[in-house]
């Protein structure tokens, strides 16, 4: 159980766990796929720590036609804070495993993927640990959920046609049912859930508000809450903006989820609320915010403001 938990706690690691001295700052998923070339599924052939990882194209499920095998050999948003001669950067995948890459191939005709840490999605035992918000926050789901509603989100960023009514009969079906927790008996419908509420946000769907509210409500549960402040940006409506501000004038709310409705809030660029905004700001938590886990993890680098930059930050485009 709690190893479950932690999937989503903690990002599946490939990297040594040795001392880091090199760190990035790690893209959202949505900057991945939107810069990504291609959609894939390959199975490692071999791996050079310091050359690059060879892969056996299993599956094209975005993007124009590649041959059998390619290498990828560099990374294409690696936004690096610090830098030591140690082995943050290498390609570590082990030979056999199977994983779905998001590829851009570069200027120089170099096949990329986004960082050591980002950009990939490994397969084990059918299930898929996939990134659908951020390396840090990832859910364990079957190969078929996974790749339909991941296509669905590629092609939907390169202005291509995707299954709608897949995509709407699974969004449905997960969002009708209560939020669910960690527990045993509901995991598996609260990695489901997360994927319905990440796919109304990278797919911007309507007709949802009144299922996302709970999520948001659900202060049993930080990924519930996160997911559905950035559903919500889909609906640029008066009665969304206010559930959205009475998040961020919550005290008691926790600081990442109220960053994420400001960040949500400032899509809307919501000028009719900028006095009540700055009422906010004597109060704004300072307290410093962004993802946590292992202070040796190089994703360390990762920006993250806290409530009152953030803030201050949505006024200053009002």
């Amino acid at each position: 159980m709690i190893k479950i938990k932690l999937i989503f706690l903690i990002a599946f690691a490939i990297i040594s766990t040795t001392t880091f001295a090199t760190t990035w700052d790690e893209p959202w998923q949505d900057k991945i796929i939107k810069e990504a070339d291609y959609f894939i599924l390959g199975k490692i052939k071999s791996c050079n720590k310091t050359k690059g990882v060879t892969i056996e194209i299993k599956k094209i499920l975005g993007g124009k036609e590649l041959k059998e095998k390619i290498t990828i050999t560099d990374y294409y948003l690696l936004n690096l804070g610090s830098y030591s001669k140690t082995n943050e950067l290498d390609f570590d995948f082990k030979k056999g495993t199977e994983c779905y890459f998001f590829i851009k191939k570069d200027s120089i005709d170099r096949y990329c993927i986004a960082t050591p840490s980002a950009g990939y999605a490994i397969v084990d035992n059918g299930k898929v640990y996939a990134t659908y918000r951020h390396s840090y926050h990832q859910a364990l789901v079957p190969v078929d959920i996974y790749e339909k509603t991941m296509t669905a989100i590629f092609n939907n960023y390169h202005n291509l046609p995707y299954d709608k009514q897949y995509i709407k009969d699974f969004v449905n079906k997960y969002l009708s049912i209560k939020p669910a927790g960690f527990n045993e008996t509901e995991i598996d419908i609260f990695f489901n859930q997360h994927v319905a509420l990440e796919c109304v946000y990278h797919l911007r769907l309507t007709d949802y508000y009144s299922k996302i509210i709970p999520f948001l409500n659900d202060t049993t549960n930080f990924h519930n809450q996160v997911s559905a402040a950035r559903a919500l940006i889909a609906y640029n409506t008066k009665e969304c903006k206010q559930e959205l501000l009475m998040v961020i004038s919550d005290t008691t709310r926790d600081n990442f989820v109220q960053v994420i409705c400001i960040w949500t809030l400032s899509d809307f660029i919501p000028t009719e609320l900028k006095k009540e905004l700055e009422k906010l700001l004597p109060t704004a938590s300072t307290k410093e915010n962004g993802f946590g886990g292992n202070i040796m993890d190089p994703r360390v680098g990762t920006n993250f403001p806290n409530v009152k930059t953030a803030l201050e930050r949505l006024i200053a485009i009002l």
